[in-house]
């Protein structure tokens, strides 16, 4: 599927998630295992001193958050100032102009692969230990696509910011549209927003405008 359109890969990609799903249910069952891998699970209260009453925060939730930050911040150092890293950043922007520099690109690949299963490991491992090692987690990691439509495909901060943006919205959407409505508005608002954006600017908030001169 290398130099396929952008469309073609992610329907691809999602067709074989969806294969995989149902090929690891009919061999291993679809039971929830629970996973505990030490991180606390009490919520505290902190901030009390700046709003009444304090923000109830939930320790997992702290630490996961703590360990993402930890994360980006390896990865924003690798890409930038290691010599691989730049090596993948100009693969991905051209695979021709960088194969004619005499960067090799079947071992650029493996590294990218590599580098996309060790997040996901981390990522599993939290959201597993926070919600059960189960099959229905894919619809967690779904959850990141509208993210990186607003922020833009392109740009790290961006996913960043794009997914605070997204997080702090579902949760003011939540409690003061959601009793007008019904409620489940955070289950939805996501995808809205990365429609919303898609119609208005598709490059994302950060994203590089693409230009094709015909």
């Amino acid at each position: 599927l290398v130099n396929q359109e952008g469309a073609t890969l992610l329907m691809v990609t999602l067709g074989i998630a969806y294969v995989l799903e149902g090929l690891g249910q009919t061999f291993f069952g679809s039971e929830i295992y629970s996973i505990d891998v030490g991180m606390p699970k009490d919520p505290v209260i902190m901030f009390e001193g700046l709003f009444e009453g304090g923000v109830l925060i939930n320790k997992e939730d702290f630490i996961a958050a703590a360990l993402a930050a930890v994360l980006v911040a390896g990865l924003t150092v690798f890409f930038q100032k290691t010599a691989i890293g730049r090596a993948l950043r100009a693969v991905a922007d051209d695979h021709q102009a960088a194969q004619s520099v005499g960067i090799p690109l079947n071992k650029t690949w493996v590294i990218v692969w590599c580098v996309a299963g060790l997040v996901a490991l981390v990522a599993g491992i939290i959201w597993g230990s926070k919600m059960g090692v189960q099959f229905s987690l894919v619809t967690v990691a779904l959850r990141a696509l509208p993210v990186v439509i607003l922020g833009g495909l392109t740009s790290v901060p961006g996913a960043i910011v794009g997914g605070l943006i997204i997080g702090v919205g579902e949760k003011l959407s939540e409690v003061y549209l959601g009793p007008f409505v019904g409620g489940g508005i955070e289950i939805w608002f996501a995808y809205v927003m990365a429609l919303i954006v898609l119609l208005f600017r598709p490059q994302g908030l950060f994203g590089e405008k693409i230009i094709n001169r015909v």
